[in-house]
């Protein structure tokens, strides 16, 4: 266990030149708004979203908790403050970091929104629950977490984003899909044209105000942002409010952004036929798009996670704040420039590692602000919300319950490094093996071994001494006894995960 968010006290005052960052309320009529400053000081004196420690240490552990999952698009990893990213400003997600605690080496077993969002809801790996791209799954709906939680007297809503088919808007309470066919700015009735993110925020925030007050409930808040506008050559839009953020800050280029990572790929990657390479060219390709994509990209990011704060903000104004268990992932990860590639697909850290931060009210105190390294994956979403239920999961769901990993003191909790040593990540071919090839990986902690079955090419990487990717060790005469044994196990993964 680490303690998160410590050191994020001097961040946030470097980067607190802005009102937004600062915490400081916008109009009432404002696109966006960060939550007052008293809910970032929160983090720095020890407290939790406005509750001193200690607070939750009395909440009864056998009641099932209200849940929140504030699910956010194309969003990797390190793209928070309390992740040690130097730019982007994300107050209220660190503030529910220093509350709660990070999962740093979560990821998801495909990298693809409506695959991802198949697993978050069944607990299924895409083997099993069947959707290859963006079709409804196979798996029966009542073996889902909102099902189950339904079933069992929850007022279970879903705001935003779908991509599994015709929106089942029957299975909920409560709905309000906003995905506008992609775009960032949708018309509304009355002809007026809203954001997205300011769409998912009020109809979130609707949800909220307009619940039975006597049942327990569940609302999956799905942000399209921070996903780009795919037809539009700008990319992202981001709302007028927004546009002094970054203004004058250099976007740090990674260091494997660069040509001789490109070279390093195989070929068929580095291929102009790959969508990768047609989307880096859209958004990288000159210093200049560089940093205005990127700029763009973090003042979504920035936007969602001032929503995030009215969010929680609605949660302790009805105070219920303290009987709730608050999730805040992404559906994948997101390349910014890094191999010379863009969006997400393939099996490298960069598009498979995703943000997890948990803020549970059985927590003890002592876990606030905490960091845990364990292999935490997005198929764990749907039996930890059903835990925190007081459900069983349903036979077929794969992932696991991952409360364990903070609920328990330090001497009693599971140790990290093998609760899970390695996991199966699975991608299918979209259109064709140049466009998005398929890809499979066996990732252990330390350790990555990645197969192109339609080109016959193994990769190989050391991630502790490799942690960008760029040398593969396949062909080395050394790791020939590893490559094997690794190619076993990927073998037999896949075989279960079916």
């Amino acid at each position: 266990m680490h303690r998160d968010g410590v050191d994020q006290a001097d961040r946030r005052v470097r980067f607190g030149e802005g009102a937004l960052a600062r915490g400081a309320r916008t109009p009432s009529n404002a696109p966006m708004r960060v939550p007052p400053v008293v809910l970032l000081l929160a983090a720095f004196a020890g407290m939790s979203l406005g509750c001193a420690p200690g607070a939750r240490d009395g909440a009864p552990r056998n009641a099932p908790l209200k849940i929140v999952i504030l699910y956010a698009d194309d969003w990797r990893h390190d793209t928070l403050g309390c992740a040690g990213n130097p730019v982007v400003r994300t107050p209220n997600l660190d503030a529910l970091a220093a509350g709660g605690v990070r999962f740093t080496r979560n990821s998801v077993t495909t990298a693809i929104c409506g695959v991802s969002r198949a697993t978050m809801l069944t607990g299924q790996w895409m083997s099993r629950h069947g959707n290859q791209a963006f079709a409804m799954f196979r798996t029966p709906w009542s073996e889902t977490f909102p099902a189950r939680l339904r079933t069992h007297g929850y007022w279970v809503g879903h705001i935003g984003k779908w991509h599994n088919g015709r929106f089942p808007a029957e299975e909920y309470d409560s709905s309000a899909s906003a995905l506008a066919n992609g775009t960032h700015w949708i018309k509304q009735p009355d002809g007026t044209t809203i954001h997205v993110t300011q769409k998912n925020e009020r109809d979130a925030i609707d949800f909220l105000r307009t619940r039975p007050t006597d049942k327990p409930f569940c609302m999956t808040v799905a942000f399209f942002a921070t996903h780009a506008e795919d037809g539009d050559a700008r990319q992202y839009l981001p709302q007028p409010a927004s546009m002094s953020l970054y203004r004058d800050v250099a976007i740090p280029v990674p260091p494997t952004a660069n040509d001789a990572a490109l070279r390093a790929l195989p070929p068929f990657l580095a291929s102009e036929r790959n969508e990768s390479r047609r989307r880096w060219r859209l958004r990288f390709d000159t210093p200049e798009r560089y940093q205005e994509s990127m700029r763009n990209y973090y003042r979504l990011a920035t936007e969602v996670d001032a929503a995030c704060g009215r969010v929680l903000d609605e949660l302790a104004r009805q105070g219920v704040l303290e009987d709730t268990l608050v999730i805040f992932t992404t559906d994948n990860g997101y390349f910014h420039g890094e191999h010379g590639l863009a969006d997400k697909w393939y099996p490298y850290e960069e598009s498979i590692r995703v943000p997890l931060i948990v803020r549970d009210p059985r927590m003890p105190a002592a876990r606030s602000g905490t960091t845990i390294d364990a292999l935490t994956l997005n198929a764990d979403l749907a039996p930890t919300v059903l835990a925190a239920a007081n459900l069983a999961p349903p036979a077929g769901m794969q992932g696991r319950d991952i409360a364990p990993l903070y609920l328990a003191a330090d001497h009693g909790a599971p140790d990290p490094a093998a609760w899970r040593d390695a996991f199966l990540y699975e991608h299918p071919t979209i259109q064709s093996k140049d466009f998005i090839p398929a890809s499979r990986a066996l990732v252990c902690r330390d350790w990555k071994y990645i197969e192109w079955p339609e080109f016959g090419v193994e990769q190989l990487f050391d991630l502790r001494a490799d942690p960008g990717e760029t040398h593969d060790l396949a062909a080395e005469p050394a790791q020939q006894p590893r490559l094997a044994e690794m190619r076993r196990r990927l073998e037999g993964l896949a075989e279960s995960a079916r």
